[in-house]
This record gives C-alpha cells, sequence and structure tokens, in this order.
C-alpha cells in the first residue's frame, strides 16, 4: 500500500494530501553515493538525528550505493542494521539520475526527497522543502541557491557556473525555476511515477530534465531559499557535467520539439488546470473583460497622455485635451470590441463605434469639467494638470467599461453568456 492516494486525473483537480497514518513511510530521503567510505556514516547519522527530532512522521533514508569500489557499501550495509529506519540498495552501474530513478520507483512513501552526501545544503530547509508535498499545494520542490533569502558559501568560479547554466536553461528551455543544479530535492510519489518513464538521463542532468518535464506538464514546483556551503572535496567534474549538461539540453529541446516527449498527455494527466475565473455571485466573464479592459484602459491613458502633452504647447489644454481623447477613445472602443467583449467582423462596427463616441462625449465633459475647475482656482502647473486628468480618466474609465458592458456591447456579451452556458451544459 502507497501512503498517497491516487493522482487525479481530472484536469483542475487538486491534489490530495500525502496519507500520513499507515504503516508505509511519509518520506523516503535518497542518498546517492560512489565512493564516499568517509563522509556517508556522519552524513547518515546527522541526518537520522535531524528527521527523528523535527520530522513529525515516519520516514526512511535509502542510500544508493552506485557501484562504489571501496568501503561505501559494507558501511551502508552497517548502518541499515543498525537504525531501522535505513536502508541500503546496491547498483552495479553509476549514475545519480539513475540511482534516483530506481529507488524513487520502488519506494512506498508518499514523498521522495533526495540529498548530496556532503550535506552542503541547512537540514533546517528539509520541512519547509516537504510540507506542500504532504499538503498537496505543490507536486515538486527544489532547494534553491539563487533564490532571494538564499546564503551561499562558494567559489566564484563555481558561482559564475552556476547561474550561466541557469541562464541557459531559461533561455533554451524556457525554464521558470531558479535553480536546477542544487542537490537537495523533492518529488510526490504519484507525480514521480508519472514523470520518471520520461526521464531519460541517468547522470548529473536527471534533475533538469525531472524539472522541465514537471514545468511543462503544468506542475506546481515550490522553491525553497536554502543555506549552502560549497564542499571543498566536491567529486563533481566540473567540465564534463557541464558538457553533459549542454548535451541534455539539446537532446531535450529536440525532444519537445518532436514531440519525443508527450506533454500534452502529461499534462492532461498532471495539470492543475486554470482556476476558475467566475465565482459565484459574479457574472460570466465579467473577471476575464475586467482583465482585458484594464490593459486596454491602460495602454489607452499613456497613449492619451503622450498625445497630451505633445499637443499641449500648439493648441492648448483644451483642444489637446479633446484631440488625445478622440483619438484614443476611437481605438479604445475598437481595441474593447475585439478583445474585451470578443466582437469580430465588420457588422455593427460603425454602430458600436457611434455609441462608443457617446461613451466618449461622457468621458470629455468629466476631463474638460475637470480642467475647467482647476484653472478656474488659479494657474496650474502642467504636473497638475496631468495628475488632475489622470484622476479624471479613472473615474471616466469606470463610467466607459459600465456602459460598453451594459449598452454598447451588451448583444455580445449576452451572446457569450449563452455560448459559455451552451458549452457547459454540453460537457
Amino acid at each position: 500500500m502507497t501512503a498517497t492516494s491516487t493522482l487525479p486525473t481530472r484536469q483542475g483537480s487538486p491534489r490530495t494530501p500525502v496519507r500520513v497514518s499507515g504503516p508505509a513511510p511519509v518520506l523516503d530521503v535518497v542518498v546517492p553515493v560512489h565512493n564516499e567510505e568517509t563522509d556517508l556514516e556522519p552524513c547518515v547519522r546527522r541526518l537520522h538525528a535531524h528527521l527523528k527530532s523535527q520530522f513529525p512522521y515516519r520516514f526512511r533514508i535509502t542510500v544508493a550505493d552506485n557501484a562504489s569500489t571501496d568501503r561505501t557499501a559494507a558501511i551502508a550495509d552497517a548502518l541499515a542494521e543498525e537504525l531501522p529506519e535505513v536502508r541500503s540498495v546496491r547498483l552495479e552501474q553509476k549514475g545519480r539520475g539513475r540511482a534516483l530513478h530506481t529507488t524513487w520507483l520502488g519506494s512506498d512513501a508518499g514523498v521522495l526527497a533526495y540529498m548530496d552526501v556532503d550535506l552542503s545544503t541547512d537540514l533546517a530547509a528539509l520541512p519547509p522543502l516537504v510540507a506542500p508535498l504532504i499538503s498537496g499545494h505543490s507536486d515538486v520542490a527544489i532547494g534553491s541557491r539563487l533564490a532571494r533569502g538564499a546564503r551561499v558559501v562558494r567559489g566564484p568560479k563555481r558561482e559564475l557556473i552556476s547561474r550561466s547554466y541557469n541562464m541557459i536553461l531559461r533561455g533554451a528551455l524556457r525554464a521558470r525555476f531558479s535553480d536546477a543544479q542544487c542537490g537537495f530535492k523533492a518529488i510526490r510519489s504519484d507525480v514521480a511515477r508519472a514523470l520518471l518513464p520520461h526521464v531519460a538521463d541517468t547522470g548529473w542532468f536527471f534533475d533538469t530534465e525531472l524539472l522541465v518535464l514537471a514545468q511543462r506538464a503544468g506542475l506546481r514546483i515550490h522553491e525553497v531559499p536554502v543555506d549552502w556551503v560549497d564542499d571543498p572535496d566536491s567529486r563533481v567534474e566540473v567540465v564534463a557535467t557541464a558538457l553533459a549538461d549542454l548535451r541534455g539540453i539539446a537532446r531535450v529541446a529536440r525532444d519537445l520539439a518532436t514531440g519525443a516527449i508527450p506533454i500534452t498527455r502529461l499534462r492532461e494527466q498532471l495539470a492543475r488546470g486554470a482556476i476558475d475565473l467566475d465565482p459565484p455571485g459574479v457574472p460570466p466573464g465579467l473577471l476575464r473583460q475586467l482583465a482585458r479592459f484594464g490593459a486596454v484602459g491602460a495602454a489607452s491613458t499613456l497613449a492619451y497622455l503622450a498625445l497630451y502633452m505633445l499637443l499641449r504647447g500648439g493648441i492648448g489644454a483644451q483642444a489637446a485635451n479633446f484631440v488625445a481623447l478622440l483619438v484614443t477613445a476611437v481605438a479604445n472602443t475598437a481595441a474593447n470590441r475585439r478583445l474585451t467583449f470578443g466582437v469580430r467582423g465588420t457588422g455593427g462596427a460603425a454602430k458600436h463605434q457611434f455609441q462608443g463616441l457617446l461613451v466618449f462625449a461622457l468621458g470629455l465633459g468629466l476631463t474638460s469639467g475637470s480642467l475647467t475647475l482647476l484653472h478656474g482656482l488659479g494657474a496650474p502647473g502642467r504636473g497638475t494638470e496631468v495628475v488632475v486628468l489622470v484622476a479624471a480618466n479613472l473615474g471616466a474609465t469606470v463610467l466607459r467599461f459600465l456602459l460598453l458592458r451594459g449598452w454598447v456591447f451588451r448583444r455580445a456579451d449576452d451572446r457569450e453568456v449563452l455560448e459559455e452556458t451552451r458549452v457547459e451544459t454540453t460537457r
């Protein structure tokens, strides 16, 4: 029996919390190792003591030995014999990705994690790393040395390589996570079972490939800023690893472009879906229309101010206000007709523009009246004029939206509501 319920199959369904009762562990922390006879025992004992005192649920520590040729395997076996929460797994081939793939798919825990044996990352970040996965809030969690709030001690060479690599990821694979390489990650086991069969890399690029697939599949990736101190005795071969990572980036980019990775199917299976934008008590489509109307309005306001300032010195304040408002009103009506209220084609366009000009007249009265009142009180500067006009335009904008929605485009809006209702009833 697994420690978590079945992954939801309907897009948009929330993740259920991981089951914390029963015989299976809630958390399984994998420590991949290769020839780590010096660091392995203190690492496992420190991690075990931390989990015993800080983690409130059942846990397991899995030592995944990657074909070590020293005493690492014997030390792992001894720790597993001494500590009930520790198990030892032996793999005959090297590769951190291979070790994680094998141990994670073979685990019955609800949340799967891994960390490097050098414990460069402060263990205080472990509870906030796994808590969102247990609750169902997130699907994957990563420790980040590049997120705001992280505290990192390492040399300039490693810092430059890390930041450059993540910049390449953002450019080549449109990655939105901040740190792909930190050896401190966790994933829900139900999500892992869906993603891991599509992760091909068996080495250091495994993390990056998994994160890219998770992002493209619409999963929520939780980031925890960590305290991290570089291990000067790190066994990572920087140049060889960097070249392998670049080859991995090229392969994943190709597979995504050719459809070799079934992202569409993974999204259908895993993605959380869009938030309902039409909550109870709010007219259907209103929030979407408000968002689009706001964007059109912001662009119109900027264009209006630019035209006003350009014309003000030549034709005076009132004339500049009239011309700027007229030009932007025509453009605003056309943009809202198509973008906000979804009216296509030329049918009714002239009528809509005429009604839009009537709405414009009301806006003109509001802004011109504000200018008249302002100049009646004295001789204001240009800055005061602009502030008053912006405030008047905000009021005119609210009035414009109400009139456009309730009068100018009322029939188009009704058709949209009827269409949404029809689609909803046929699902």
